[in-house]
């Protein structure tokens, strides 16, 4: 086999895949983890959802495997030494949800420095083209919310962990780099897309969010484990962070004994940035083009394919043959984009 496709694909990228090479499609495949653990072996490449972790364990059981992509999520869950380690590419189209969650953070920006109607008397609010807009992290999407907010007039400070201040792309950027506490201290609003990575837990913590500016608003599309939430749960109810949008807010934020849980002037949502149709095909025919280069790259020897005693009806195919119609009912792509 090919490459095992253990989650929804768009078709035409399904399509084109199943014209080059090998593949088998089995979009509920992750759910059940040891027909997953049986069958993964077998192929030369994978596109895993983010549910599934890639990590030590999981590799060392895959000899044969060249590469893995993933369409949907980002770094979390991803050992990236274990995957360098046994020579796996880690596939991801990084830069393919940028325009959407630029368009996200923006209005989720302009809504946060509107009034809030619930209060009695509401203050005034703030318009971006009068504000000064701190960015921390500048990926991809940071770069393309950078564009849009200047075009409103915005002034843009910016910090990157991994980018040095005298770097000459603050400057092609349009962004005045600062430091992480001096950036939540000038700031009206700040927005957070920074890639999450365990060295990174709880950057916004104490030191950094009880320094904000007073009024400040914050909207986030990183993880939730980049901020300590008690840290973020006292400033917001202090008033000196006015309100909060945190788009990768998992269901433990909505029970009762979590810091988050019922504060005021915070919004959570599910990650719902990158949920476009456009975001999601983007990422899907990036990942399909690298796959395809690396299959063709290191072409396969012989193929043993043995099937697992679980899978029941769900079998692979002969070589050139078809699926049994009920294997085809289950393997069928269903529809990536809703």
């Amino acid at each position: 086999m090919d490459l095992l496709v253990a989650e929804p694909l768009e078709p035409e990228v399904l399509r084109w895949l199943e014209q080059r090479h090998e593949v088998f499609h089995a979009p509920r495949l992750a759910q059940d983890a040891r027909v997953l653990a049986d069958l993964l072996p077998q192929a030369r490449a994978a596109m895993l959802p983010a549910s599934v972790a890639i990590d030590r364990r999981l590799l060392g059981r895959l000899p044969r495997l060249l590469a893995i992509g993933r369409v949907v999520g980002g770094p979390e869950r991803i050992d990236f030494h274990a995957c360098e380690r046994a020579r796996v590419e880690v596939v991801r189209c990084a830069d393919a949800a940028a325009p959407a969650e630029a368009e996200f953070l923006l209005g989720a920006l302009m809504s946060l420095l509107r009034p809030d109607p619930r209060e009695p008397a509401p203050a005034g609010g703030r318009e971006l083209g009068h504000s000064t807009v701190g960015l921390v992290g500048m990926g991809a999407t940071a770069r393309r919310l950078a564009q849009l907010l200047q075009v409103l007039g915005t002034r843009v400070l910016g910090y990157n962990p991994a980018l040095h201040a005298g770097s000459a792309h603050w400057a092609r950027w349009g962004v005045q780099p600062v430091g992480l506490q001096e950036l939540f201290a000038r700031s009206d609003a700040v927005s957070v897309q920074l890639d999450f990575f365990p060295r990174y837990a709880g950057l916004l913590g104490e030191r950094v969010l009880a320094g904000c500016r007073p009024g400040l608003v914050l909207a986030s599309v990183s993880p939730l484990d980049l901020f300590e939430p008690r840290a973020l749960a006292t400033v917001l109810r202090s008033g000196r962070l006015t309100a909060a949008w945190m788009d990768q807010a998992g269901p433990e934020t909505r029970s009762e004994g979590h810091p988050l849980h019922g504060v005021r002037g915070l919004v959570l949502t599910p990650r719902l940035a990158a949920y476009t149709r456009e975001a999601r095909l983007r990422s899907a025919w990036g990942v399909a083009r690298r796959l395809d280069e690396i299959l063709r790259m290191k072409p396969a020897g012989d193929r043993v394919v043995t099937m697992p005693a679980e899978l029941g009806e769900l079998v692979l195919p002969p070589m050139g043959g078809a699926l049994s119609p009920g294997a085809a009912a289950a393997t069928a792509a269903s529809p990536a984009s809703r």
